[in-house]
């Protein structure tokens, strides 16, 4: 019976046990809500997050570095959004920039539970947390107004690499590091809009690494590397193309008379002081360097080439002053001397004996003629003749009876020779109708008549006389020393001109040929970082 009754109260507890499982089960899962209720309920309720910043704080310093208590490097990782850029002083050798330089670290200190992930602050939490001790290297401002070292040897075909320097102040490569946000590559954005350079492009931007030692210790520095392409038009205008036209001017006075001294002087000066003004105006927007520039050299040469200019005027006028002296002193030298050489032939007689056979018939018949026809006749003091080579001029040489004494004056292109012809009281022309004359006509001293007497002159001296024309064709006269006039060379071209006005142009022009050449293909910007 025991058996019995005891096998039956086993099988009538153990519905009873199932039932209180089940209700044990149930009240788990009631609290498990009322507890998932309550946790909501917290995301409510700003107070909560209040007494969660409370207890963030709590034995919190801000002077020590995350991970300074386990000994590990902090980490900060940083990236730069450039918002503008510029300007780019030359003289101070600066540039200005504004930029979102964001650092992100990680402090296990400042880890929370609590139902959001991120707790986004103010930056009023900044001042009671701790934050990297970043500092521009290169820096001057606040506003990140950094050095830009600058060579300017190729100004102003020059280009230059601006850095932007940062790093820790105080914590060495074994406490803090930095590294970029999104890569080497991608971490520094420059939009095009953000640039606002007058003088420069900015072609590109690369960044790097370096470590540097002091005696605290090794330091990580990040650096920025901002590439500035200088634009030429401003130069052009003000500078380069004034100075080409200044050269050009001034070989224009090469084409000037050389007796023109003030005009070719006040091209020399004036070119000079132009020249000078210029290089003085091109020095004002830069630094005072120990060094020449590409516009020093260019503005130099140019100088050369205008003050030459101004010299090669100075040795034409010396050259032909000195010449002129020359032939003074020649001129003094020579006896003093009429400008024309008598040929004379002394009286009537030296004529007639020229004819050993006519000689008493054509004396006879010349006295008769004269003396009947002196009555009729004018005597003239100046006689002209006329002949191939130019006038004769019949000149008395002594006053007489009716046989008076006259100097016949010939000319030629190359010569004057003077002859003297005593004849009686007649004026003799010789003309020749074909530039070769074969008779002489003897005019008389009264206009457009003609007497017996002339005609018969005419007749008897006509052979003596074209044989004096022959005779005075074939003198040449040689120029001399005493012959030359004292304005020897001038209205003539200079030599030294001459060669100014070929070995200037072609000089002026290679040099620029050069210079551009070599200035605009060479690569003039330093390419930086990597």
């Amino acid at each position: 019976m025991f058996s019995y009754k005891q096998k039956d109260t086993v099988t009538a507890m153990r519905p009873a046990f199932i039932r209180a499982m089940f209700y044990f089960f149930c009240l788990a899962t009631c609290a498990k809500k009322i507890s998932g209720q309550t946790r909501k309920d917290e995301r409510i309720y700003p107070e909560n997050f209040t007494f969660i910043l409370d207890r963030l704080l709590d034995g919190y310093d801000n002077r020590l570095r995350p991970g300074f208590a386990a000994g590990s490097v902090t980490e900060v990782k940083t990236d730069i959004y450039v918002t503008s850029f510029g300007p780019v002083s030359d003289v101070d050798m600066e540039y200005t920039m504004d930029v979102f330089f964001r650092q992100t670290w990680v402090d296990q200190r400042l880890m929370y539970e609590g139902p959001i992930e991120i707790l986004r602050l103010n930056n009023l939490m900044v001042t009671k947390v701790w934050t990297p001790d970043t500092f521009f290297r290169n820096g001057k401002r606040l506003t990140i107004s950094a050095e830009c070292p600058m060579k300017l040897v190729d100004f102003p075909m020059d280009g230059h690499s601006c850095p932007l320097k940062f790093g820790s102040y105080a914590y060495p490569i074994t406490e803090m590091i930095y590294t970029w946000t999104k890569g080497p590559k991608h971490s520094v954005e420059v939009p095009l809009e953000s640039s606002s350079l007058v003088q420069y492009d900015l072609i590109g931007q690369t960044v790097s690494s370096e470590t540097i030692k002091s005696i605290t210790g090794e330091y990580v520095v990040m650096t920025v590397f901002f590439h500035l392409k200088r634009k030429m038009g401003y130069f052009m205008i003000q500078t380069y193309i004034p100075c080409i036209m200044t050269v050009i001017l001034s070989q224009v006075s090469f084409w000037i008379n050389k007796e023109s001294v003030p005009a070719r002087t006040v091209f020399g000066i004036t070119t000079v002081l132009t020249m000078t003004t210029l290089s003085i105006s091109a020095r004002h927007s830069l630094p005072k360097v120990s060094y020449a520039t590409a516009m020093d050299w260019f503005i130099a040469v140019c100088f050369a080439f205008v003050f030459s200019a101004l010299i090669e005027f100075a040795a034409v006028n010396y050259f032909t002053n000195a010449q002129i002296e020359r032939t003074k002193k020649k001129q003094a030298k020579c006896p003093q001397a009429s400008k024309t050489t008598p040929l004379m032939v002394k009286d009537t007689e030296e004529v007639l004996q020229q004819n050993p056979d006519t000689n008493g018939n054509l004396r006879k018949r010349m006295n008769y003629i004269c003396q009947e026809s002196s009555s009729k006749l004018k005597v003239q003091s100046n006689t002209n003749i006329s002949g191939p080579g130019g006038a004769r001029t019949l000149q008395p040489l002594a006053s007489g009876d009716n046989n008076r004494s006259y100097t016949l004056f010939y000319s030629s292109p190359k010569s004057e020779s003077l002859l003297s012809l005593a004849s009686s009281s007649a004026q003799l022309v010789k003309s020749t109708p074909q530039g070769a004359a074969s008779t002489t006509e003897i005019m008389a001293g009264t206009p457009c008549k003609q007497n017996a007497c002339s005609s018969s002159l005419q007749h008897l001296l006509a052979p003596k006389l074209e044989r004096i024309q022959v005779k005075g064709n074939k003198l040449e006269h040689k120029q001399t020393p005493c012959s030359q006039p004292t304005t020897a060379g001038m209205g003539e071209t200079s030599k030294i001109d001459k060669y100014a006005r070929i070995l200037f142009p072609v000089s002026f022009g290679a040099f620029n040929m050069v210079y551009w050449v070599v200035y605009l293909s060479k690569d003039t910007t330093v390419a930086k970082g990597g």
